[in-house]
């Protein structure tokens, strides 16, 4: 009796369900499935799926090498429409093989043939109550010799634009957008669009391929996006079974799309070229020949055995994967006279400063791999404070050797390092006119490097590897495309100086993935270029994707700023937890910075034992320590206004949803420069558990929805200070008693507090603010 009312509930529960959407798909081999043993080639169809909800349905019935005459003639389209219903979709797209003319079985004249094909499949489709959607041809990759790209449809999109007009059907535009797409990617870039790849990558291609029509898993990603995109460009109602993402007001599609490179299989043993795992042979000599073997025969992977490899500094080459096997420990001399001199950057402007001990210039796909273990030697480099120490450890440093400050409150692994620290950091910081390079040997020491630079690269993955005791910023990718950075660990003392554990500088399209940070600086670093210089350049950091990260130390955990004068545009930060950072969330620059950071997206941030802020926005930056040491002193800023000009930095648009935040001093404080207000903040759906509360001064459109904050500190709970169109919504408090909300400053205007309780007499207006600023 049991089983039978079971199966009598399950059968009115599937009676019960929604039919599924379906959408059908008939077309060519730019479309279709693809079979495992094509790998690469990928259809655009085959992964169009990813892009909607588990409401869909996606059959995928395009087949290589068909025409809108073919597609019909061999039996394809009976398959299709034996089975439309009322509601279904069908999305057609063909043109490339209708083109062919010495092929009788598919040739189909633009003008005649090819538009009465394309009449008679929406006269059946519309017959069965099912919707035809028009797609014009796809793209093929094709440059004439100035770079110019050359369009290869001749009239078939026009045709399929006729007949969607004709019959007033959906139309989506997949040969305009393939070829912007296409355009924007370059000659030489656009081709991991393509089938590229030389040989020694997949087993159906051991010659390589060549290949401007058909698409790798990158392009195909990339189209199927465009059709999303045209989807909702066009208010079409399947829009409404896209995915979303957790971030406000975006699809899934929308996100940045990163490619990620391929590697031959071919192994470049280090110990083939005379490499010994002793501790002390330098192998400089013998990684550098597997580097330069693997490059020159087309690409492959140098193997880093188990064992602990000394070596000075390398550099990595285009089709070149670095893989540090587990038990493997790539340490790196610490020699200082084994890193030259060379010209580079220092916090986003020209330098000259020691060879980074890994080190890649216009390199193109290019990798460290593995789950060995990077030491940069960081201690024959780094000063350290003497208040960041115990008396014990600060004896023991002094006595190993090195030099002691002039003011006695810091400790520098040789005199040259002092003298660049304290006499000289003026100059020695940067590539001065007039300075030679016997004036920078004289501070060779405090010209200390960053442990990975990879500059002007493209196609850049770093996996699974742990970097640790870095002489300055560990990882740092400047102007360069397309980073992946996966499962990767930075492990660095509390106690180091601009010891940033990841800075992406004027970077486009990268993403973090699963990373784990414990560093002494900022952890995770966007920038673009500093000043004057930063701005002449104008490279953004933008298309950035940072998720399931956690970072255990650091100034920030994640951080834009304050070298952002590029701007900063277009990041995704999702998952992330900051456990002991100095300040969780942290934006900063300055007046002469200059740079536009906009469209961040932030959610589902975890903190705990934050000393300082939560959430800080300060265009006030003064490059201390954020939160201050023992005899270190932070002077309020004079709030004054300035003339607004191109050094003027700017903060605007930011979605923050969704952080929780266990112990902080402050839970959000906005201070903005009163000639140029921080715009646009929308924190919704947060808690925090701080000592004090919340305080936002020169803002304008800041949202505050659904936040709860509890509070240590007497003192009121919320402050605005010279801010207009504040609104504060469903906000929680531990029904404290005394002042709720302060507002002050002449400028204060249109403070709204909805759907929220607060004690009798706890708004103040203070400073000259008036009454009427509250609404």
């Amino acid at each position: 009796m049991k089983n039978f009312l079971l199966l009598c509930s399950l059968w009115v529960l599937m009676s019960l369900q929604v039919p599924r959407q379906r959408i059908f798909l008939i077309g060519d081999s730019t479309m279709a499935n693809k079979k495992p043993i094509d790998a690469p080639e990928t259809g655009w169809g085959q992964v169009f799926p990813e892009l909607f909800t588990d409401a869909v349905e996606i059959q995928n019935h395009a087949v290589n090498g068909r025409s809108t005459k073919s597609f019909r003639s061999l039996g394809h389209w009976k398959a299709v429409h034996d089975q439309l219903q009322k509601g279904d979709f069908v999305f057609i797209q063909f043109g490339h093989n209708d083109q062919k003319q010495d092929d009788t079985l598919r040739y189909a004249e633009a003008n005649t043939d090819y538009r009465r094909n394309l009449e008679r499949y929406i006269q059946e489709i519309q017959a069965k109550g099912a919707t035809p959607v028009l797609m014009t041809p796809v793209m093929r990759r094709k440059f004439d010799e100035n770079g110019k790209f050359v369009d290869q449809h001749g009239a078939y999109p026009e045709v399929v634009k006729e007949v969607a007009a004709k019959h007033k059907l959906a139309l989506i535009d997949l040969h305009a957008k393939s070829q912007a797409i296409i355009e924007a990617h370059g000659v030489e870039s656009s081709k991991k669009i393509f089938m590229h790849f030389t040989g020694g990558f997949f087993p159906k291609f051991p010659q390589g391929i060549t290949d401007n029509t058909h698409f790798s898993p990158y392009g195909a990603r990339l189209m199927a996006k465009a059709v999303a995109e045209a989807l909702v460009e066009t208010s079409h109602p399947l829009r409404n079974f896209l995915k979303k993402s957790v971030f406000a007001d975006k699809y899934a599609f929308e996100l940045p799309l990163v490619y990620e490179p391929y590697f031959r299989k071919d192994t470049f043993n280090i110990v083939r070229y005379g490499a010994k795992a002793d501790g002390f042979t330098v192998n400089t000599s013998a990684i550098t020949q597997a580097i330069d073997l693997a490059h020159e025969a087309g690409g492959g992977t140098v193997l880093i055995p188990a064992g602990v490899w000394v070596t000075g500094p390398l550099k990595l080459k285009s089709n070149v994967n670095l893989h540090l096997q587990k038990g493997a420990l790539l340490q790196f001399s610490n020699n200082r006279d084994d890193y030259p001199i060379v010209e580079t950057t220092w916090e986003g402007q020209k330098a000259l400063r020691c060879h980074a001990p890994i080190w890649a210039v216009g390199q193109v796909n290019i990798a460290i791999t593995g789950q060995g273990i990077m030491d940069g030697s960081g201690e024959v480099w780094k000063q350290v404070k003497k208040n960041k120490l115990t008396s014990t450890q600060w004896r023991k440093l002094v006595e190993s050797g090195g030099v002691v400050g002039k003011k006695g409150d810091a400790w520098y692994p040789s005199e040259q390092s002092r003298y660049g620290n304290e006499d000289v950091r003026d100059w020695a910081n940067l590539w001065v006119e007039g300075k030679t390079l016997e004036d920078y040997m004289t501070v060779k020491d405090f010209l200390r490097p960053n442990m990975i630079s990879i500059t002007e690269c493209e196609n850049v993955l770093i996996e699974g590897v742990t970097f640790q005791n870095s002489p300055a910023w560990t990882l740092h990718p400047l102007l360069s495309k397309h980073i992946t950075l996966r499962n990767v660990n930075v492990r660095n003392p509390w106690f180091g100086q601009n010891n940033d554990a990841l800075d992406l500088e004027s970077c486009s399209y990268a993403i973090v993935d699963g990373c784990t940070f414990d560093t002494g600086d900022d952890a995770i670093t966007l920038k673009s270029g500093r000043d004057e210089q930063g701005r002449k350049r104008g490279v953004p950091t933008e298309n950035v994707i940072i998720k399931n990260t956690t970072v255990f130390h650091g100034h920030g955990g994640f951080v834009i700023g304050s070298e952002m004068s590029g701007g900063v545009k277009n990041v995704f930060v999702d998952n992330c937890s900051f456990l002991g950072t100095d300040i969780g969330l942290r934006f900063k620059t300055k007046r002469d910075r200059g740079g536009v950071v906009e469209n961040i997206y932030i959610s589902n941030i975890a903190m705990n034992n934050i000393p300082g802020e939560a959430i800080l926005f300060d265009m006030y930056y003064e490059a201390k320590d954020p939160v201050p040491l023992d005899g270190d002193s932070h002077s309020l800023p004079v709030i004054a206004p300035q003339p607004v000009n191109e050094g003027t930095p700017q903060f605007k648009n930011f979605y923050i949803k969704n952080v929780v935040s266990h112990g902080a001093v402050s839970a959000i404080v906005l201070r903005g420069l009163p000639e140029m207000p921080i715009r646009g903040i929308i924190i919704e759906d947060s808690h925090f558990k701080s000592d004090k509360g919340i305080l936002i001064i020169e803002a304008e459109d800041i949202q505050l929805k659904n936040v709860g904050v509890q509070t240590k500190e007497d003192g009121a709970l919320i402050q605005v200070q010279n801010s207009k169109n504040v609104l504060f919504d469903q906000m929680k408090h531990a029904n404290r008693p005394g002042t709720f909300l302060e507002i002050h400053g002449e400028r204060s205007q249109k403070i709204r507090l909805l759907n929220t309780s607060y004690p009798k007499d706890g708004i103040k207006f203070l400073s000259k603010s008036k009454s009427s600023a509250f609404r």
